[in-house]
């Protein structure tokens, strides 16, 4: 008596073949649409920006003529920008990311803040626009300087370096702790120099990558009043100041042909910028993957 119908397994199994090769044929051509858009937008910018894009449009500040506009000032005020928002991220990201690992109880508070910040991660960067211009810039008064852009940005890009600090964390071994306070090791003593090195990769290249997505971000700046035409440079963090991506959308603003090709020049050196900064966590992550 044969228990198992071959003819209807047989069928069963045609069909999971069929359907496999359908959705990898899916899956596929979803790839490619990406790559050629991708490719389509790279090569618009390129064609377009690259003849704009010399020393003189690197070191030349904004003007009404396409000719003679330059992003000095944009570049300036994004390092300056990335220079008080760095700071102030990593340090409260990975301070909460400690704190929420190593030393919070697990109770439902716990696990309530942990939702929210996960939650926060997925909010719109216009509502942080919005955030920034009532608590900075209007409640206590900085004005549309870099300090209260700054804060803005460390508030969007925070639930990134949490979520990803709380994960490397997590990755450590727990025989690491145990062979740690085995050695008679206090638990800042364990966290310091056992946990802290060995989640470094993951980090800062959760850190970086947040920076990233900081430094091409408009809609927060935009809410809080950042410039958008400065012929200067910032000279501390209570100056106005402009970045890549405001000049940018400035630009493609403008009912003149020529601003746009200056525009896709602008988009060149951010790009340039981005792929620098994201090549810059890979090697970090990289370095330290083999040393821990």
């Amino acid at each position: 008596m044969n228990l198992v119908d071959k003819q209807v397994v047989q069928n069963k199994m045609n069909k999971r073949i069929i359907s496999n090769r359908v959705m990898r044929q899916m899956f596929f051509l979803a790839s490619v649409f990406g790559i050629v858009v991708l490719a389509v937008l790279l090569y618009r910018i390129f064609s377009e920006g690259l003849p704009y894009l010399d020393w003189r449009f690197l070191t030349s500040f904004a003007s009404r003529f396409p000719e003679e506009a330059g992003i000095k000032a944009a570049i300036a005020g994004s390092v300056w920008l990335m220079a008080v928002t760095a700071p102030i991220s990593l340090v409260l990201g990975v301070g909460t990311a400690i704190y929420l690992e190593e030393y919070a109880k697990e109770n439902k508070f716990t696990q309530f803040i942990r939702m929210n910040i996960s939650n926060l991660a997925g909010v719109p960067s216009v509502v942080f626009g919005l955030l920034g211009l009532t608590v900075f810039v209007r409640l206590m008064d900085m004005g549309r300087s870099i300090i209260a852009g700054g804060l803005t940005m460390s508030l969007l890009i925070l639930p990134i370096i949490v979520v990803s600090s709380q994960e490397a964390i997590r990755a450590i071994p727990k025989n690491q702790y145990e062979a740690s306070y085995a050695m008679g090791a206090t638990k800042w003593q364990t966290i310091r120099r056992i946990v802290l090195p060995a989640a470094i990769p993951g980090i800062l290249t959760g850190g970086i990558l947040a920076l990233s997505r900081a430094i091409g971000e408009t809609a927060p700046l935009l809410m809080i009043g950042a410039l958008s035409f400065i012929a200067y440079l910032p000279e501390n963090i209570w100056s106005g100041f402009t970045v890549l991506p405001i000049q940018i959308f400035n630009w493609t603003g403008r009912p003149q042909e020529e601003f746009h090709l200056v525009a896709s020049a602008g988009i060149i050196v951010l790009l340039i910028i981005l792929l620098l900064m994201n090549s810059i966590a890979v090697v970090i992550r990289n370095k330290f993957s083999k040393r821990y």
